[in-house]
């Protein structure tokens, strides 16, 4: 059973930082399940601290994730109707788009909500930018905390096949 529990784990990391691109997966939670799998296993001490501290990191970061392109919006001089036009483009292009709709749905959303503000073109871009860049930060941000939920998984596992070692070790030895 830990056997199969130890390949999940190992799955669930690796989805998880696939997911860190694609909308569709949400890539810090999944990594995380990893991590808990792994410690319902014999082969690590299950520790409640440190799977409740990386469960509310990967939940955080999840919700980060739909707020920090909002925020570039606001930050770029945007109002709230680009605000609100970056939530709806973001949704409506998953739906139409797929996986690519997380970059192209933000930017759009936000270019015609501040148009709707009698914006011009141009005027209406920088906010826009702002989208962008916020769907670009928030997957480095889901990207980073998955990967270090692959570290963890794999410094545990390693620390486990040490100790296994260290046992051979010591019965070959008397």
């Amino acid at each position: 059973m830990d056997l199969i529990l130890i390949i999940l784990g190992f799955l669930c990391c690796l989805i998880g930082i696939i997911g860190s691109f694609l909308p569709i997966i949400p890539g810090p939670v999944t990594a995380w399940l990893g991590i808990l799998l792994l410690n319902l296993t014999s082969v690590v001490e299950f520790n409640l601290n440190f799977i409740l501290i990386t469960l509310t990191v990967a939940v955080s970061v999840g919700i980060l994730d739909y707020l920090i392109p909002i925020l570039g919006v606001k930050k770029l001089g945007g109002t709230r109707s680009g605000q609100i036009g970056t939530t709806v483009g973001l949704i409506l292009a998953l739906v139409i788009l797929g996986p690519i709709g997380i970059i192209i749905g933000p930017f759009l959303g936000a270019l015609l909500g501040e148009m709707t503000n009698n914006k011009s073109f141009n005027e209406s871009l920088k906010p826009a930018f702002g989208s962008f860049i916020g769907v670009i930060a928030g997957s480095v941000i889901k990207f980073l905390i998955s990967l270090s939920f692959l570290f963890f998984y794999f410094v545990f596992v390693y620390s486990y096949y040490l100790n296994i070692e260290k046992v051979k070790q010591s019965f070959y030895l008397h």
